[in-house]
């Protein structure tokens, strides 16, 4: 892909997500398309959201599971941008038509006091400039269709990282803890859509302790020149299945001793 491309790709997903509406798969559009083309699309998402006013208030980290790895025939993670119009507090509401296919996961959310960078970085740096860590939610959508109609095939991780990992609303606890306080791999959720439990999970699932993930992150970044800045919120990774959040849906995150979040989607 040329950067001309790139640009193009990121107007007409910023267009999807204005509009609501939609567009097909890149890799359809790209066959071509490789890991850095779609790290370029999200760069160029990102470069016209901070032209359009948008700040960047952190990171996700995705597909650390296995279970999701297996399913993508991938053996990575990949990353998203946070922006400040993302942000949600636990117990809001988000209102009708805001997004078009949102699920959500639950998650271990960082917030840094210290940047981060650097191709060498390890889990004692990570924790060194960890502020604190928090329950959360990560709210995703799609605007890229999952599945081509015609084709049938289906998005792919080159999809999913241009179209910023997925990445489309945080939720954080009010729950605070210094990252030494709870031992990250055991801390678990009961996620619950309307009342019913729909998925569980511990830590562990992420890349087998989540502070490894913002080990991973920060050392992809470094590559790309970028690095976490003091401030940011870093989400994890979800240890649970997405979790479907048509219209009217209720959902409350029972992370136990570590706390609680909570959403409604009008």
């Amino acid at each position: 892909m040329t950067p001309d491309d790139h640009t193009a790709a990121a107007a007409d997903l910023l267009d999807a997500e204005r509009t609501g509406k939609q567009i097909g798969l890149l890799t359809l559009r790209h066959p071509e398309m490789g890991m850095d083309d779609a790290y370029a699309v999200q760069k160029a998402l990102c470069d016209q959201k901070q032209a359009d006013g948008r700040r960047v208030i952190g990171w996700k980290i995705g597909l650390t599971s296995k279970a999701m790895q297996y399913a993508l025939n991938i053996d990575i993670p990949d990353s998203g941008i946070l922006f400040d119009d993302m942000l949600f507090d636990t117990g809001a509401t988000v209102p009708a038509g805001r997004f078009i296919q949102p699920r959500i996961e639950a998650e271990i959310a960082f917030v840094m006091k210290t940047s981060l960078s650097g191709g060498d970085v390890t889990q004692e740096d990570v924790i060194a400039a960890t502020d604190y860590v928090c329950p959360s939610l990560e709210i995703l959508d799609t605007r890229i269709c999952r599945v081509d109609p015609e084709t049938g095939q289906t998005r792919t991780v080159f999809d999913t990282i241009s179209d910023n990992a997925a990445n489309a609303g945080v939720v954080l606890g009010m729950d605070r803890h210094a990252i030494d306080a709870h031992d990250l791999r055991w801390v678990g959720a009961i996620t619950l859509r309307n009342g019913e439990v729909e998925e569980t999970g511990l830590g562990a699932g992420v890349l087998n302790d989540p502070v490894e993930s913002v080990v991973w992150l920060a050392r992809r970044m470094a590559q790309y020149g970028q690095r976490i800045e003091p401030g940011q919120i870093i989400l994890s990774g979800s240890f649970i299945r997405p979790v479907e959040c048509p219209p009217g849906t209720d959902i409350h995150a029972d992370f136990g001793p570590f706390g609680a979040v909570d959403i409604h989607f009008a």
